[in-house]
């Protein structure tokens, strides 16, 4: 790999699973193989069978999250050892800031994967199936004040502020129809918006996953008791969307409160770019990409071996 200084590499979330995400790594990379066999020590059940096959489970939250975790783990370690990648900051969209935890050597592997399984566990739990919703908004320039006013007074609110052209919204489903109804009503003049519902299984980043604030703070107390601060400083905060800081209790908070709060991805790109001259996404899926494109900033996308190839041979 070239020289660069000040590289940062982000992590997508929950959506970007896929089968038969990582399998290229696995198959030939022994780093990353081991990480899917460490990963199946920790949690019980073999994790490259349920990424590489047809398991209706891996679209289920608390399998996807540690299958998820794992993947971006799996071809971050076959990156370094094959092209000697290393980054010097950290960023993850959601779940995805787990994986950043993990990269910098703030939380061990096996701890977070048995974290996330409990946390996507706990998520499904909070809402029954059919009850809750999400959807993306999308337009240039979105106001978002104006969509907190049309989310006023409705069971839901922003989930995620993406871009400058993409807001996610959450809540319960008659809450996100009524907010439809509202944009259409309100809009401003002359511009257009895009309404997409997400295929998810439960209103992630909204008020109803407060219910399950306690009980997660009791699983990052329990599990990551090995949590090591010190490279905290690297990893933006999906919850304020600057870097944590290295105070034990401070990160555990701010992935708690990450449950029901909006996720400030917007400001988290701003931070990372502020310090990065370089940003490369290491996942699946490559969402993040579009995203710093609307701020100006150029993120190369790893998926596979081949995209690697393409990268780091040039």
């Amino acid at each position: 790999m070239k020289d660069n200084k000040n590289i940062a590499v982000v992590f997508p979330g929950q959506g970007s699973q896929k089968p038969g995400m990582g399998k290229d790594f696995y198959e030939q990379i022994p780093v990353s193989r081991q990480t899917y066999e460490e990963a199946a020590d920790a949690l019980g059940w073999d994790v490259s069978a349920m990424c590489f096959g047809e398991d209706e489970r891996l679209n289920l939250t608390e399998y996807t999250q540690p299958c998820i975790v794992t993947t971006e783990i799996a071809m971050l370690r076959g990156l370094s050892k094959n092209y000697g990648f290393a980054s010097d900051y950290f960023g993850g969209h959601s779940l995805g800031e787990f994986t950043a935890l993990v990269a910098a050597e703030v939380m061990p592997l096996a701890d977070t994967l048995k974290i996330v399984q409990m946390r996507g566990k706990l998520m499904q739990e909070a809402v029954p199936v059919g009850v809750g919703g999400m959807a993306a908004v999308i337009s240039e320039e979105i106001d978002i004040e104006m969509l907190k006013k049309i989310m006023d007074g409705l069971n839901g609110g922003i989930a995620n502020i993406n871009s400058a052209n993409q807001v996610v919204i959450s809540g319960e489903l008659a809450a996100i129809d009524e907010a439809e109804k509202r944009l259409e009503q309100n809009f401003p003049a002359g511009k257009s918006f895009r309404f997409i519902r997400l295929n998810v299984s439960a209103p992630f980043h909204s008020y109803l996953m407060k219910s399950i604030e306690d009980r997660f703070a009791d699983t990052l107390e329990k599990i990551g008791k090995d949590l090591n601060p010190r490279n905290a400083i690297k990893v933006t905060s999906n919850f304020t969307g600057g870097f944590h800081s290295d105070d034990i209790q401070a990160i555990r908070e701010k992935l708690v409160n990450q449950l029901s709060n909006t996720v400030h991805w917007r400001k988290n790109m701003q931070s990372l770019a502020a310090k990065a001259e370089s940003i490369y996404e290491i996942g699946p899926a490559r969402p993040l990409r579009e995203f710093f494109k609307t701020i100006g900033i150029t993120c190369q996308s790893i998926t596979g071996l081949n995209a690697a190839e393409k990268i780091f041979k040039t």
